[in-house]
This record gives structure tokens, sequence and C-alpha cells, in this order.
């Protein structure tokens, strides 16, 4: 299926995102490793987007490799252009509000089977985000898979931007010195595969893991409502497993509970008026 040569609202926040991030990537060029290269993929990432935007199913879909591929860029633009971490802050904050490391309160009461349970639920994140957009894929309901594109491509990139603004690393490297977590099969695997496709990343503010599956949970519900109620299962084990199994402070959280209300509440007017001006 062919498509008119018009820009969607997607579209426009992919291209202001690469469009920000090649500035950076030109101010910083002698600190940044592979600057050329980077900047060579988004010129390339930007031709094959002229090229093939005609094509319905790749206008649809370029977005997903597109928003994976500036997640990796930003392991590589954070430590040049920041120089440093928030660890401390981000730690120093929970104390603040808790009186001590949340974390502190379940080191003495491990569980196998719940930590089992939660590495599965927390390692789901992008196939349960996925799952909503391939539904109304399926569904032919082309106008709001379009909008969830939208709104999913809009909070993963926002989250990107708060890995800039305030580079965090998480308690599992902070907080180094506590006994490691034991589950029963699959955690430590789930574990060494998350860090092998994480890199040594600074992402943790905002919690994307809580940003986007609050986001995916109120998009299910232009799918089912019976979906709508399986998200609204799954979402409190993913926000309550990021801080279990040390990926993130519970400053993280709030961040990332914030910003997806922020953008459940924004983006039907953003996108509307995006959608109006690419006509």
């Amino acid at each position: 299926m062919a498509v008119e040569r018009e820009w969607w609202a997607v579209d426009k926040v992919i291209v202001a995102y690469l469009l920000f991030t090649t500035l950076l990537t030109v101010i910083w060029f002698a600190a940044i490793p592979g600057a050329a290269w980077i900047l060579i993929a988004h010129a390339a990432a930007m031709a094959a987007w002229i090229a093939f935007r005609t094509n319905f199913a790749f206008h649809c879909w370029y977005p997903l490799p597109y928003v994976a591929a500036c997640y990796k860029e930003m392991a590589i633009l954070i430590p040049p252009i920041r120089g440093h971490d928030y660890d401390e802050w981000a730690s120093r904050v929970d104390r603040a509000l808790w009186g001590t490391d949340p974390i502190l309160w379940l080191v003495h009461r491990p569980n196998a089977a719940i930590t089992e349970f939660l590495q599965i639920a927390y390692s789901l994140f992008i196939p349960v985000v996925l799952v909503v957009a391939y539904l109304l894929w399926r569904q032919r309901k082309f106008d709001e898979f379009r909008y969830y594109a939208f709104l999913i491509a809009l909070g993963f990139l926002a989250s990107y931007l708060g890995y800039l603004a305030a580079p965090v690393r998480g308690p599992r490297f902070w907080l180094h010195s506590l006994p490691p977590l034991r589950g029963l099969w699959l955690t430590t695997a789930l574990q060494n595969t998350l860090d092998r496709l994480e890199s040594a990343h600074y992402d943790c503010f905002p919690s994307g893991h809580t940003e986007l599956t609050m986001l995916a949970c109120w998009g299910s519900r232009m799918v089912s409502r019976k979906l709508f109620y399986v998200f609204l299962g799954y979402t409190p084990c993913i926000i309550f497993a990021t801080v279990y199994l040390r990926y993130h402070y519970t400053i993280d959280v709030l961040a990332g509970a914030l910003l997806a209300f922020a953008l459940i509440l924004v983006a039907p007017y953003v996108y509307t008026r995006l959608e109006k001006r690419g006509r």
C-alpha cells in the first residue's frame, strides 16, 4: 500500500530528535567516539525515510528500529557530553523520601520465586509495549495505530532526553556491595541478556519501564477492554520490579510516572496539531 508524501506526527518528532542529537554530535565532535559514523548514520536514516516513506508498512513501523538505534546512541553520547553520573543525587533523594534506600528494606527478605517472576515481568517490557501496536495493526485500526506509534515514540525519546539531563546508572551499580538476587531458573540468564542489550548505559532517570508501560496500558484500551484489564495487572508488577530488582531508584519511578501522566494529557493535543500541519 502506498501513502502520500505527507508528514505524520511521529515523523516530526523523530526528525526533530535526530536534528537535536546531530547538533550535539557536531558540538562535541572531538570528544564523542565515532562521531563521524554517528553523523553518517543520521544521514542514512533520513535518506531511508525519504526514499521509503510512501510505503505504508515502512511508514508505520520504521519508528521501531529508529527509536531503538537512538537508545543505543545515547550510551555513546552521554559520557563525553555529561562527564559524570547522578547516582549519588538519586540515592540521596530516595533516602530523604524514605529515610533509607528502599532497596535495603528488601535485601534481607529475598524470595527466589518472587525474584524469578519479577525478572520475567521486567524482561517482557519491550514485547508488552509492542503487542498493543501489533494488535491494533492486526485489527486494521490504522488511525489508532498511528496515534499509538506517535505516543510511544514520543515517550521513548522524551525519556532519552531525561537520561541526558540527569545520567543515572541505577542502584545495582551504586549499591554494588549488596548480596546478589537469586531466582530459580531464568533470572541470571535474563539479567545477563539485558546487560548485553543495554550496554554501559545511564538510562534510569526517568524510568522508561514505568513510563512506557503506563503509556502502553493507556493505549491498550484501543484494542479491547480485556487487554486493558491485563495491563492493569501487569503494570504494578513491572513498576515494583524496577525497584525490587535494583534497576531503578524510587525517584526514577516517580519521574517516569509523572512523565507518563503528562504525555497522556498533552499528547492528544500535540498529535492533532502536528497531524494537521503535515497535510
